[in-house]
């Protein structure tokens, strides 16, 4: 359970003041969600399908068959789309219910739980159904506006949330999130890093290490993966020669591979450069091992950016 997950359970306390009929559906999984104050404000609200990930999709999309009623499932990132994949595409991405996955511990947040609590691939698993909206929350200010706002998005929507209790912030003021608008945090003219997730933290930390050397860099938070903001995209196509995707997430059909495939489509266009989880399974360990051997650390990705440059 990262810092992110107890916002995400504070935007549903919201959503249910003004939403009466909302309800909120668990894998046995309520401390992990962090909807312990939820579950105490409504527990009317609250279905708890025990330790079956399956059951939990198809009971959320039998409530929303309900007058079109608005339903939250949270469990595990891993868990919610790796191992209920069938139910996510049959049950919600094709028949276009208003049910909102929400992924919790993204990434290598599960630590030396491994391989069967990490989710790498989750964002290409979703991007490839129709229908669906997938948000990535860079900080706990952004998880609460991202599960607010899934609420008035028809159809289904994935928020996945990564980082630990000590999610660093990113956003100390309040800001406006519009789904599929990215957010620029910082101008520069020599590189643009389109970051996601955690990674949009690491990237404004990998920016001032930069920066120190007299390279000068745009940080983008793309915290909305589909739909993607191509209008965005295309500004920094316009401005650099460089882009820099940044994800803890596969390379392979995350992040990048949603700007790889615009890119593709247009004509003497700057050069991509992808940073995020290479196509291996890393060695266990805590958080920012996994990231080191993934090169997703600030430093890492400041001197792969430095190298880039200089080719």
């Amino acid at each position: 359970m990262g810092q992110k997950g107890a916002a995400a359970g504070i935007g549903m306390i919201e959503v249910a003041k003004k939403d009466p009929n909302i309800r909120v559906v668990v894998a046995d999984s309520i401390a992990i969600a962090s909807l312990d104050r939820f579950n105490n404000s409504y527990p009317e609200k609250v279905v708890n399908a025990g330790i079956s990930e399956q059951s939990m999709v198809g009971l959320a999309a039998g409530l929303s068959s309900e007058d079109n009623r608005v339903v939250y499932a949270c469990t595990y990132a891993e868990f919610v789309l790796t191992k209920a994949l069938e139910f996510v595409r049959h049950n919600l991405a094709y028949l276009k219910f208003n049910v909102k996955l929400i992924g919790n511990s993204a990434g290598f947040a599960m630590e030396t739980l491994s391989i069967s609590h990490w989710a790498t691939e989750d964002i290409a698993y979703a991007r490839a159904l129709p229908n669906m909206t997938i948000l990535s929350a860079a900080d706990s200010l952004e998880a609460i506006k991202m599960v607010i706002a899934a609420h008035d998005i028809a159809g289904p929507v994935y928020i996945r949330l990564s980082g630990l209790l000590s999610c660093p912030i990113v956003y100390d003021t309040d800001f406006e999130f519009v789904v599929g608008k990215a957010n620029t945090l910082r101008c520069g003219n020599d590189v643009a890093i389109i970051a996601t997730g955690m990674m949009v933290r690491e990237s404004l930390d990998a920016s001032d290490m930069l920066a120190e050397q007299g390279i000068s860099c745009t940080v983008v938070d793309m915290h909305t993966i589909k739909p993607f903001d191509t209008e965005c995209l295309d500004i920094l196509l316009a401005q650099t020669k460089l882009i820099v995707s940044v994800e803890e997430h596969s390379i392979i059909g995350g992040l990048g591979g949603a700007i790889a495939e615009y890119m593709s489509e247009k004509e003497n266009t700057s050069r991509l450069v992808r940073i995020g989880v290479s196509d291996f399974f890393c060695k266990l360990g805590d958080l920012r091992y996994c990231w080191e051997q993934h090169g997703l650390t600030s430093p890492q990705i400041a001197e792969r950016i430095k190298r880039e440059i200089n080719k």
